[in-house]
């Protein structure tokens, strides 16, 4: 593990000392999809994740990316899981007939308050664009959002600052212990400041003088956390706090025994990036016919970038985003890979079809049946490339 840059400052605490404990090198900017007549190799820039030594915030070193409109099309796990976390809201009681509702949006699209819509019709939502400044919600949500912030000490100031008194926080993560369970290193990318370990979400509640009030588990992205936090001394804390805490104890010892605030047991991802890359390139020089692949998702950036993927291997990636099509994906200096739209599967009857964002494995195989009945077989990419066996009975209709 090295030292950081000169000057760094933690995000949370202002600490001056930490350790490097993920080091991807230059990479692109993992939100930049060029246009594909623009120059090569895209302009890369350093992608490192750092461990503070006081409050074990595990962030991104530094950032001089600027971020791009999102472009991605919500997937309908994405769409589940939000029904699913509001469900559970209200069925824990913190989320009740009339409530006001607010936001804080996540940079990758969708929205929870259409879920809210549809589970408590009467309730109060108080921002269309996803933000409530000035306004006292008796619930604010926020799936994948803080991640997202530069700065967060104001980014948990702005969402204490949105609740009414006896409002509840709902913060929907995927915390830095899956992250390393399952070797997922290429969570780490630009735009994307902190990585968060239960641990140190808690401690950084507490600071704030939050507690948590509820605690729930989903399969997302290899497990993910819905953790509802409210003002101690208030209604939701007296009422619900004491329940939570027994399920917030389990998690934070789960997490110690993982030693998810410990940059030694957190540095174990860098082995997984060697292996993730080599594991792909090898597929690729392996691969005889043709390769599409499906996705053209942030986290894929990184990955192509490493393995040296190039349109002499990937004919296409295909991605449902009308704002992707006609892009291409960064990197270089190869010839680029150009993201199409779906269409292309029944035009090319590719042999293999590599799937760059695992938990859409359902989703496409059923929006694209085509694939498998004309004899093509989706391969999962991460951690490294697994073949997945065909459901199609009748491979060999014609399409």
């Amino acid at each position: 593990m090295s030292a950081v840059v000169a000057g760094w400052r933690c995000r949370w605490c202002r600490g001056e000392h930490g350790a490097v404990v993920l080091d991807l090198g230059a990479q692109p900017a993992a939100d930049l999809f060029p246009e594909p007549e623009a120059p090569v190799p895209d302009p890369v820039h350093p992608l490192r994740m750092v461990m503070c030594d006081r409050c074990r915030l595990a962030q991104l070193e530094e950032d001089p990316t600027g971020p791009e409109e999102p472009r991605g099309v919500e997937p309908a796990a994405l769409v589940a899981q939000a029904r699913e976390g509001v469900a559970d809201l209200v069925a824990g009681g913190l989320l009740e007939p009339g409530a006001w509702v607010g936001e804080m949006r996540s940079p990758h699209g969708g929205s929870w308050l259409e879920r809210v819509q549809e589970l408590v019709p009467d309730a109060v939502l108080l921002d269309g664009r996803g933000t409530v400044p000035g306004l006292a919600a008796d619930l604010v949500v926020d799936s994948l959002g803080i991640m997202h912030e530069a700065d967060q000490r104001a980014a948990w100031d702005l969402r204490l600052d949105s609740l009414a008194p006896d409002g509840v926080l709902a913060l929907h993560v995927h915390p830095l212990s899956v992250i390393v369970r399952d070797g997922t290193w290429n969570a780490l990318r630009h735009g994307h400041f902190a990585y968060y370990s239960l641990t140190v979400l808690v401690e950084m509640a507490r600071s704030t003088g939050l507690v948590p009030v509820g605690l729930w588990r989903y399969p997302l992205y290899g497990g993910t956390r819905l953790l509802a936090l409210a003002r101690e001394g208030s209604r939701p804390a007296l009422e619900r706090a004491p329940t939570a805490r027994a399920l917030v104890a389990a998690e934070l010892a789960a997490e110690a025994a993982a030693g998810a605030t410990e940059p030694r047991a957190v540095s174990a991802l860098q082995g997984q990036v060697a292996r993730s890359a080599a594991a792909l390139r090898a597929w690729l020089d392996a691969s005889t016919g043709k390769v599409v692949a499906y996705g053209a998702a942030s986290r894929a950036v990184a990955l192509f970038a490493l393995a040296g993927v190039t349109a002499d291997d990937v004919l296409a990636v295909v991605d449902a985003s009308p704002a992707k099509r006609g892009r291409a994906m960064p990197g270089g200096p190869g010839p680029r890979v150009p993201v199409l739209g779906p269409d292309i599967l029944a035009e090319v009857r590719p042999d293999k079809v590599l799937l760059l964002v695992p938990d859409l494995l359902d989703e496409v195989r059923r929006a694209h049946p085509e694939v498998e009945a004309l004899g093509g077989r989706w391969v999962v990419a991460e951690p490294e490339p697994v073949e997945v066996e065909p459901l199609s009975r009748d491979r060999g209709r014609r399409w």
